[in-house]
């Protein structure tokens, strides 16, 4: 297996988060990248950078007002009176409400799903190499690499189309996944990430040449809350090519394991030429959230499971905080991986 990872994804250190109604240190920092480059060493995976692609492929998955928000936002904050270090709306569009307003920080409400996605000096270029990071990583993968593991940060999987969310602003695993059957690939996505990938179900749900499946905890209790249950089967063309499969909060090995190799039926009945794989490492009882307990173990088989399924692989980091276990994790889901894959 081949790891691919840019040091231009350092550049974005976020400062806080709203949680419980305070402010709070926001754990989606450039930590995470030490801890993961540190489990690829463990599992003797080389680390190459990332070669740089047309912008094309980002282009095609997301909105051209919401790429230019990103770009330019902070850099408009900063040249404002009396704002501070990070750029945060106050106001969201709700229900009720929907229309896209010509002000700076109007315009940061109706991109910025909450309170967790602000944008400070570094974001928009972290947030493309991260982008271009899954995406080099798919193109080795269409080229004959068996497997390639795409060190994303910031993660993707919330991110809409026009929404930044959950500490997403550029959707990695969407944009690997429609560059591939762009190229005629048929594509199934497994994301495995505690909390549910909703940006990426919307962006390929009313479509049948991706199959999107995700394991979660139970969204009635857990971000996002709004998306990411077992009825949310697809629209239109896509109905019946969306499977969610919440599990309860604080679950063990068993229990997430068993809604994972639900997801590897879906994918086998599928048959994709490619797999891709939204790696979240925060499923374990360690990660700062803590809201489901699988442990090392589980972590294993849960690659040994996705790699049995021997497809060509992409394996893009999402979630997992910083932990002492974070790398460890990491080097225990890719031992399961290549030792399914050699089965």
């Amino acid at each position: 297996m081949l790891a691919i990872f840019d040091e231009r994804q350092f550049l974005h250190r976020p400062l806080t988060r709203i949680a419980g109604g305070m402010l709070k240190p926001n754990p989606e920092q450039p930590e995470r990248i030490t801890a993961l480059l540190a489990g690829l060493e463990m599992a003797a995976v080389a680390v190459q950078p990332p070669r740089e692609h047309p912008f094309d492929a980002i282009a095609a998955m997301h909105d051209a007002g919401y790429l230019d928000f990103l770009r330019t936002g902070f850099e408009a904050w900063r040249a404002l009176p009396g704002t501070g270090p990070e750029l945060r709306s106050s106001v969201h569009p709700s229900r009720h409400m929907g229309r896209l307003p010509s002000d700076l920080l109007g315009r940061a409400g109706f991109y910025q799903a909450d309170a967790s996605c602000v944008l400070v000096e570094g974001t928009w270029e972290a947030a493309r190499a991260s982008a271009n990071t899954a995406l080099d990583a798919m193109v080795r993968v269409l080229a004959g690499e068996a497997a390639a593991y795409a060190l994303c940060r910031p993660p993707g999987h919330h991110a809409y189309r026009d929404q930044a969310g959950g500490f997403c602003y550029l959707n990695n695993t969407a944009i690997a996944a429609n560059w591939a059957a762009s190229q005629g690939q048929r594509v199934a996505v497994v994301d495995v990430d505690v909390h549910h990938g909703n940006g990426t179900q919307a962006l390929f749900y009313d479509r049948r040449d991706v199959l999107t499946v995700s394991v979660h905890g139970d969204p009635a209790w857990l971000y996002p809350y709004y998306a990411g249950y077992a009825d949310e089967t697809g629209t239109g063309p896509g109905e019946g090519f969306n499977l969610n499969l919440p599990v309860a909060l604080k679950s063990g090995s068993e229990a997430y394991l068993a809604a994972v190799s639900k997801g590897c039926e879906a994918v086998r009945r599928f048959s994709p030429d490619v797999l891709v794989i939204a790696l979240g490492l925060d499923a374990s009882s360690d990660d700062p959230f803590a809201c489901m307990d699988v442990d090392e173990a589980g972590f294993r088989k849960m690659g040994e499971s996705l790699g049995a399924l021997s497809r060509s692989t992409l394996i893009v980091q999402e979630g997992g905080y910083p932990s002492p276990t974070l790398g460890t994790l990491l080097a225990a889901f890719i031992s399961g991986f290549t030792a399914g894959q050699a089965r």
